[in-house]
């Protein structure tokens, strides 16, 4: 059975969902839909690659991913170097289809692909009017029942490409910023634990947030290494911090988010403090209290 997800901007509140899955149910009637979800904030290609590239190593090889976010192609004869196509993209046994808006640029690993295959048949007059039904539907009916790539669109050897904030490193300093809040109020950062590693080596440190009276000295675990409420920080499963408050959600105190006041785009500072430095050494001989 082919299994096809679907991450797109469209919304829970109007029929576009509906209308999606029963254009796919239509061409594959034994297709099985995943929702990775639809309430991506418009056109944030960097969210929906966030959400994908968390997602994609629990899929077997062969599934189809559709990525509906800022999806609509945008073809001009006059300004061929700004054209948006529709393209397939071909990675680790999985299938990307979407529009080459940038998106792909953003997948874990996108270098590695072993094909791309740009979609440039818009024979009916209603294909860039509306992408989902005659692109990108049609599109994933190919892949699903076993059309060569290569007879769906012509190859090409790259994507369009995009770049998302990345953390700054200075001097015993990491500089990241929040790249996403969770239904929990959990903060993830862009600080990933191999960066932490690479440039802490093992010293002690401090998380700072906007907020200079909120700080963390100590990566957990687990959420229950602290008591109820008290706020910690972790390397979560896709190896990015985590900001979090044990058991704080709406209505039992509140999440990270909302009690640290971070939001998306917001900087995290993570400064070290290497052996031997000041205040290692101020630790070690408490002020007395004579």
């Amino acid at each position: 059975m082919q299994i096809v997800t679907l991450t797109t901007d469209l919304g829970l509140k109007d029929h576009y969902v509906a209308s999606l899955k029963g254009q796919l149910y239509a061409a594959l009637p034994d297709v099985r839909l995943v929702d990775i979800s639809h309430n991506i904030k418009p056109f944030n290609i960097a969210e929906a690659a966030f959400f994908v590239n968390n997602i994609i190593r629990d899929f077997p090889e062969g599934t189809i991913h559709f990525i509906g976010v800022d999806a609509l192609p945008m073809i001009s004869i006059g300004n061929p170097e700004n054209n948006l196509y529709p393209i397939i993209l071909k990675l680790k046994g999985h299938y990307f289809v979407g529009c080459d808006n940038g998106v792909f640029s953003l997948l874990n690993e996108y270098q590695n692909a072993t094909e791309i295959i740009r979609i440039d048949d818009f024979s009916s007059k209603f294909s860039l009017r509306f992408p989902t039904r005659y692109i990108y539907v049609p599109t994933i009916e190919k892949i699903a029942k076993g059309v060569n790539l290569k007879d769906i669109g012509e190859p090409i050897q790259t994507v369009k490409k995009v770049f998302t904030t990345q953390p700054i490193v200075e001097q015993n300093l990491i500089k990241g910023s929040v790249i996403h809040v969770d239904k929990y109020g959990n903060v993830i950062v862009n600080i990933t634990e191999k960066l932490f590693n690479e440039v802490g080596v093992g010293n002690p440190f401090t998380i700072y947030f906007k907020n200079s009276q909120y700080f963390i000295e100590n990566i957990s675990k687990n959420y229950y290494e602290v008591p109820t409420g008290e706020k910690l920080a972790l390397f979560n499963e896709s190896g990015f911090l985590e900001i979090a408050i044990n058991k704080g959600v709406v209505g039992n105190g509140g999440g990270a988010g909302s009690l640290l006041g971070l939001h998306e785009g917001d900087v995290i500072r993570m400064e070290f403090h290497p052996k031997g430095s000041k205040d290692s050494i101020d630790a070690l001989f408490p002020k007395s209290n004579y």
